[in-house]
């Protein structure tokens, strides 16, 4: 281990979180931007096909795919992880220009039905995400605490699933803003309190939240879900291992992400009535 991953352990065991990460070349982040905001113009009247592309653009857009090995992002999760690595989501986040969308205060792993821990997210800037456009913001150290009450409010003014946020007070003078520009990413615990503000600038605010977990990991209830196997080996078989896209939206991922996002519903909305 160099000089740079350890430090990168040692702040991350200590905060919870990284920032900032050089992951990307210019030219990079804007094939990823360029493809992305292609795929949204083509599918801009298919509502579903446009949602399954928001929760699966790494199955969907074959440089998505190729971003989840990308060999910097392998390294940075790598030392948290270690060597074998699989990706459980590659989500996009989007907050468009001058937008009042926020995501409220939570902590991952609330409501993924994983078995542990052994998870960290690499948050990849398509665009760039500053104080203004509503970067995110992380509590140093709360990934110490384990899983904290949270109530879901369902807002439509929030991105995440159920609006899902911590019931306990969180102290904004705490949080630290993990400002990225285009190309960089910040790495962050599952059990890390974070949220992130509206948009009040004129350009869109693009991240690529990738969920990295140890093959030892599993669902709660024994389903066994897509993920992608970026790094390393999986000698246990609990999920289901994608294959790379076989092209650029092509028709039979649709179906392949339908058949996973039907079964994270009812994992991700267990308990809702």
């Amino acid at each position: 281990m160099d000089r740079r991953t350890r430090d990168i352990a040692k702040t991350y065991e200590r905060d919870g979180f990284v920032a900032p990460l050089d992951i990307l070349t210019a030219s990079e982040v804007q094939t990823l931007r360029d493809d992305f905001e292609k795929a949204e113009r083509i599918l801009r009247d298919d509502p579903e096909k446009l949602k399954l592309l928001y929760s699966y653009p790494d199955r969907l857009i074959p440089s998505f795919d190729a971003l989840l090995r990308h060999p910097k992002l392998i390294e940075a999760a790598s030392t948290v992880l270690g060597p074998d690595l699989m990706v459980w989501s590659g989500a996009l986040f989007v907050k468009e220009a001058r937008s009042s969308k926020i995501v409220s205060w939570h902590q991952d792993l609330t409501y993924w039905g994983l078995d542990d821990a052994e998870e960290v997210t690499c948050w990849v800037a398509i665009s760039e995400a500053s104080e203004q456009s509503g970067c995110m913001k992380f509590v140093p150290g709360s990934h110490k605490s384990r899983i904290v009450p949270h109530v879901d409010t369902f807002s439509e003014n929030n991105l995440l699933s159920r609006g899902q946020e911590i019931a306990v007070d969180v102290n904004e003078k705490d949080a630290v803003a993990a400002e990225l520009r285009a190309g960089q990413a910040s790495m962050h615990h599952g059990h890390l309190f974070h949220a992130s503000g509206p948009n009040n600038t004129d350009d869109r605010r693009i991240g690529a939240a990738l969920r990295f977990i140890k093959p030892s990991m599993k669902q709660q209830n024994g389903v066994k879900t897509l993920v992608a196997l970026v790094a390393g080996r999986d000698d246990f078989g609990h999920f289901s291992v994608a294959s790379s896209p076989q092209g650029f939206l092509h028709e039979e991922d649709f179906v392949v992400c339908q058949r996973d996002a039907d079964r994270k519903k009812q994992i991700l909305f267990a308990g809702v009535k």
